[in-house]
């Protein structure tokens, strides 16, 4: 059988099954597809934001979610977090390289998705 998306070799010699639960791959795509993940890295994508930035562009997200969500995203190595030693600290969060190779086809997504409804309007 040919390699493929779900079962391939992986360079460390670590095999990665995307159907089994304890696949690595797998638990970062249910970060990455997560309720506010996808928002997380498209808000990301042109510019590096302070948190209550994140929190205001996303609207609907909690600041319990927010930082959970970015706390993932950071552990996976999809975005950094920056602290400044001020009084209060000033955390600014952006996107890794491997956040914006993530974020791209999310991205396009997105922008195929409200083009066409600006296209065609409002479903009823």
């Amino acid at each position: 059988m040919a390699e493929g998306v779900q079962d391939r070799q992986a360079g460390t010699g670590r095999r990665y099954d995307v159907f089994h639960t304890d696949c690595l791959a797998r638990d970062m795509v249910d970060h990455v597809t997560s309720r506010w993940g996808v928002w997380v890295l498209i808000s990301l994508r042109n510019t590096d934001l302070r948190f209550y930035e994140l929190r205001e562009s996303i609207q609907g997200i909690s600041e319990k979610m927010l930082a959970q969500t970015l706390r993932t995203l950071v552990q996976d190595g999809l975005v950094w977090r920056k602290v400044e030693p001020t009084t209060p600290p000033q955390v600014t969060y952006g996107l890794t390289e491997f956040g914006r190779e993530v974020g791209e086809p999310l991205t396009e997504l997105f922008d195929r998705i409200t083009n066409r409804l600006s296209r065609e309007g409002p479903r009823p």
